[in-house]
């Protein structure tokens, strides 16, 4: 483990050098040991693939306390096993028709694979939420089937709409807010990915494992006018 100052109210701590399921768990171990704690002097724990930044309030802790107080809580046992065992599946419907999936094309042609297996490929894979970053909401999945690994777009798009289901690199994500974006567009989910006047906000949680189901156009646009009314 290493802990470093990253400004005047945080430290940077990295668990790993690789980006992993291995170093993805001591990062949930840390964070839920943290979470455990329940220590008032830390403000908030960002996640990232090996590491986190620890926001701590200056006026309580000093740096040499923040330090001790990460290492204290990296050496706190943690129920590692159980907490994979328990991990919280999140299933996903996507529409994988053409009017949503602009770049499955491209991805059928690098990975020289027809389109009705790069939807199988993507559709059969269990996916790990590392963090959320980007945006509010959007998790970076990991476990992307390596038959799919492709670039992401040269030029991002200017504008992508909420709920598209993407992939870029190795990893797969869902746009949850309207915004630029230069993943590859595969297709889309009418479920709202984040809330911000509910309980939990974001739909996908660090930690959660996440599978995509293929839905066709009709229960797409069912399960689009309930979100609707359910707004009203």
């Amino acid at each position: 483990m290493k802990v470093v100052a990253a400004s005047d109210s945080s430290v940077l701590v990295t668990l790993g050098a690789e980006v992993s399921l291995e170093s993805h768990q001591r990062v949930m171990q840390f964070f839920h040991a943290a979470q455990q704690l329940n220590d008032r002097r830390i403000r908030n724990i960002h996640l990232a693939y090996t590491s986190m930044l620890i926001d701590f309030d200056p006026l309580r802790l000093t740096y040499a306390q923040a330090i001790r107080l990460a290492k204290k809580i990296a050496t706190a046992k943690t129920p590692s096993r159980r907490m994979r065992r328990d991990a919280r599946v999140v299933t996903i419907p996507v529409c994988y028709d053409a009017e949503f999936a602009p770049d499955l094309a491209d991805v059928s042609a690098h990975a020289k694979l027809p389109p009705d297996e790069v939807i199988r490929l993507h559709s059969s894979a269990m996916y790990v939420a590392y963090f959320l970053g980007f945006q509010p909401g959007f998790a970076y999945l990991g476990g992307l089937p390596d038959a799919l690994h492709i670039p992401r777009l040269a030029t991002p798009r200017k504008h992508v709409a909420a709920g598209s289901v993407a992939i870029g690199g190795g990893h797969a994500g869902v746009y949850p807010a309207d915004s630029p974006g230069g993943w590859r567009l595969i297709g889309r989910t009418a479920l709202r990915m984040f809330d911000a006047s509910a309980a939990s906000p974001a739909r996908i949680a660090p930690g959660d494992r996440v599978q995509f189901r293929p839905i066709d156009r009709t229960e797409f646009e069912r399960l689009r006018t309930s979100r609707a009314d359910s707004a009203r």
